[in-house]
């Protein structure tokens, strides 16, 4: 953010706001300061600077206090001015570079959308946000979404003629509406002379009106496009059956999805189930039951730290207390063995150890940089680093073939800051890479396969979403990266990546849920990246912007929601769908090349010793091309640490 060297005029302030960056977390201390419209010589800016420190509020809800103020009056000094973070610097939205405003949490936020896709949210603690809407329409022009009710899109001052349809634009003598389709009827018959004609027209504006000139040829396509589809009524799609049906997918397909069903979400599951659901030596008599409880609800906070052990692998599910009682004596035993392996090996042994050398320090740098804000894992010499950096050398040697990957120690840390004791978190670790580690496999083939298989779900759940991906150079999902990599851990808050994890851990509704939950955002997010034109930086940026900002039980039940649509049009979904979500293919082939995409990312070798990765370049009617786009691919890997 650069600071300019004026003093800005304040045409509006608003005091008790705080104002929250990409990747913030919700549990950090925040400055509450002032939300001001400011002029400058270069552009009016929507302005925030801090006045206290405050811990962010979202329900309070009083009268609004917005005061037009004279030209002269300065704005309130901060207290704390320092650069060094979000909460305790001034940051500056000029209005040529906002894109769009969206109003959340029932009026208590407005998010604001950059053109490069950076993303703030205000909360407004003393008014509902949207009268900041209303003194920003004094300032700014900007119109409601057609598709989003709570999204607003800002209009270009530099492109505002050429945004107009030709109703609105003052370029033509005779009446506006005679001539528009006078221009479409000579556009069949003279294409060539109608087209140069009103190209003639529209230069003129562009060229005498506009202060900022582009191509004429890219402004009157982009003109011409926009006024001959604005506002084009779509025939209702007809199935006698009464009901509104929804038509998805390739448009040759001919699938219809049924409206989507309500799924409430559950309670938890409580101690009383769990003992219950186990016979009098301990035996889980009906995990399924058990899996049916936390898909729909989670798990009990103090139940944890016993049922995770069974949900990862750690205790079979028929074992008697006496017996689990032994497994972890044994596991115990294995497990320091193990950690003796690496921590007897020698200076000189590490010397002719390149591999576990560059190991051993990604691990350090990742494990010093892992949670450090959230309280288990803060302040210098915490004993839980030591322990993580343990664990995370024991895996190396566990699976010395996959070793260590950065992104593991995010896994890691939610399952030791529960169990607090290092052999548990250990073997719950190996459970849970046991279910991703294709993930973190070196040709990624595991992880493109899973990008491929979320664009085939979106060719049939929102085509329109699909479409527009394709053509913004977004259709590979790389976007998405982040997300499956590490499932959502850096999405959500530890409450609720805990609540989430333990729910995909069930298998329940069907395989790869974790794709169909991904499905369900991107539809949430629809709106936005389609109508701010969002291109794939932008996409990457608003993605990764979600951080921290995605409403859980929401999108579980839309998730769910969209299996149950889904299944009702099963016999009708090609088979690269039906195979993600634990159908059979229909076609005996499919089932054959399905069989050889699910070795490859489970990282079966040929006879040669080399993996079988090129399957995973495309997926059968998939449109996702790998391999000439590895820069996007390197930039949607953003795992920066906070």
């Amino acid at each position: 953010m650069f600071e300019p060297t004026e003093q800005g005029k304040d045409l509006c302030i608003h005091t008790g706001v705080v104002l929250r960056g990409a990747n913030t977390r919700e549990d950090e201390v925040h400055s509450s300061g002032t939300l001001n419209i400011v002029e400058y010589s270069f552009g009016k800016c929507i302005e925030w600077k801090p006045i206290e420190v405050s811990v962010v509020s979202e329900n309070q809800d009083q009268d609004p206090e917005w005061s037009l103020v004279d030209t002269h009056t300065s704005r309130t000094r901060s207290l704390s001015e320092g650069p060094d973070s979000l909460g305790r610097r001034t940051v500056r939205i000029l209005f040529s570079e906002l894109k769009s405003i969206r109003v959340h949490h029932s009026g208590q936020q407005l998010v604001f959308m950059q053109k490069d896709g950076t993303t703030y949210v205000a909360f407004f603690q003393l008014l509902n946000a949207e009268s900041f809407l209303n003194s920003l329409k004094g300032f700014i022009k900007f119109v409601k979404s057609k598709q989003d009710r709570y999204l607003y899109l800002v209009f270009d001052e530099v492109s505002s003629n050429l945004n107009k349809s030709f109703a609105e634009l003052d370029i033509f003598q005779e009446n506006t509406s005679d001539y528009v389709w006078k221009f479409v009827k000579n556009l069949h018959n003279h294409p060539y002379e109608t087209t140069m004609e009103a190209f003639s027209k529209l230069a003129d504006v562009w060229l005498y009106k506009e202060p900022v000139k582009r191509p004429v040829e890219e402004a009157v396509a982009d003109l011409l496009n926009r006024s001959l589809t604005v506002n084009v009524p779509q025939p209702p799609v007809s199935v006698g059956s009464g009901e509104e049906y929804e038509v998805i997918g390739d448009p040759g397909l001919g699938i219809l999805l049924p409206p989507r069903p309500p799924c409430p979400r559950g309670a938890p599951l409580t101690q009383e189930q769990w003992d219950k659901c186990k016979d009098t030596e301990g035996r889980v008599l009906n995990p399924e039951t058990v899996r049916e409880i936390i898909f729909r609800g989670g798990i009990s906070p103090s139940l944890r730290y016993e049922v995770w052990k069974f949900l990862l692998n750690y205790y079979p599910w028929n074992s008697t207390n006496i017996e689990r009682v032994e497994l972890r004596k044994k596991k115990t035993d294995e497990y320091f063995a193990m950690k003796l392996q690496w921590k007897s090996m020698t200076a000189a042994q590490e010397n002719r150890f390149s591999d576990f050398r560059d190991r051993k320090s990604l691990i350090e740098k990742d494990v010093n940089r892992t949670d450090r804000t959230h309280a288990y894992y803060s302040g210098d010499n915490n004993p839980h680093l030591a322990q993580l950096y343990d664990i995370l050398m024991t895996y190396v040697m566990y699976n010395f073939d996959l070793g260590y990957v950065q992104g593991m120690s995010d896994l890691l840390s939610p399952i030791l800051c529960l169990m607090d004791h290092e052999v548990d978190a250990f073997w719950c670790f190996v459970g849970f890479m046991d279910k991703v580690s294709t993930n973190f496999e070196m040709d990624q083939a595991g992880m493109k396969a899973q990008l491929c298989q979320l664009h085939n779900i979106l060719l049939v759940t929102e085509p329109q979403l699909a479409q527009y991906l394709d053509k913004h150079d977004s259709g590979n999902m790389f976007f998405c990266f982040r997300w499956l990599l590490v499932l959502f851990k850096r999405e959500f808050n530890t409450v609720d990546i805990m609540k989430l994890w333990e729910i995909l851990w069930t298998d329940l509704p069907c395989k790869n849920f974790h794709l169909l939950f991904c499905a369900a955002i991107l539809e949430t997010e629809k709106s936005i990246l389609m109508e701010n034109r969002y291109g794939f930086t932008e996409i990457l940026k608003h993605i990764n912007d979600l951080s921290l900002h995605i409403e859980l039980p929401w999108t579980l039940s839309k998730a769910e929601g969209i299996y149950h649509q889904l299944m009702a049009v099963a016999p009708q979904l090609p088979d690269n769908v039906r195979v993600v979500i634990g159908l059979k293919p229909l076609n005996k082939s499919s089932e054959i090349s399905d069989q050889e995409d699910e070795d490859s990312s489970n990282g079966a070798n040929n006879a040669n010793g080399e993996s079988n990765s090129s399957s995973t370049n495309t997926d059968e009617g998939g449109n996702i091309k790998f391999g000439n786009n590895e820069v996007s691919f390197e930039r949607s890997l953003n795992l920066s640490y906070m």
